[in-house]
């Protein structure tokens, strides 16, 4: 027997983890660049609303935001302390809905604000008017 060549090749029954770990290294650096570049503040142009109109009332109540930031309620201009005051003579009733219009160039803050003082004055039922989807007729969202 001393002719014979001995070898010994048996399967290997383990896992090489080396080109693994490589990979998960790779994605770890390409999330870790990748994740600061998503959270990037951006203007942002919100769109009309495709929601369905709801039923107005006959004489529906519309407090206006200008683009001077100045209230209207009506055609009325209201200043601001007097908001409340001036719908509960107006009104008479806290649940009746209230349509708030504001302009496009009014300051997300300023119109949470006038939310702000109609919520603190019992007033919570507040409409959003926005056009519809072709620019036309007001519509509500509630």
């Amino acid at each position: 027997m001393a002719g014979q060549i001995h070898t010994d090749l048996q399967e290997a029954h383990e896992i090489n983890v080396t080109p693994f770990i490589d990979v998960m290294l790779v994605l770890l650096i390409i999330f870790m660049v990748a994740a600061p570049l998503a959270t990037v503040d951006l203007p942002v142009d919100l769109p009309a609303s495709n929601a369905a109109p709801h039923e107005k009332p006959d004489k529906p109540v519309y407090l206006t935001i200008q683009s001077d930031l100045a209230l209207a309620l009506g055609e009325t201009p209201v200043k601001r302390n007097d908001l409340i005051s001036t719908l509960d003579a107006h009104l008479g009733d806290k649940n009746k809905r209230i349509y708030l219009r504001a302009d496009t160039s009014v300051p997300y803050g300023e119109m949470m604000a006038v939310l702000e003082r109609l919520r603190a004055g019992g007033y919570l039922k507040v409409a959003l008017v926005t056009l519809d989807a072709g620019g036309k007729a007001p519509d509500a969202v509630q």
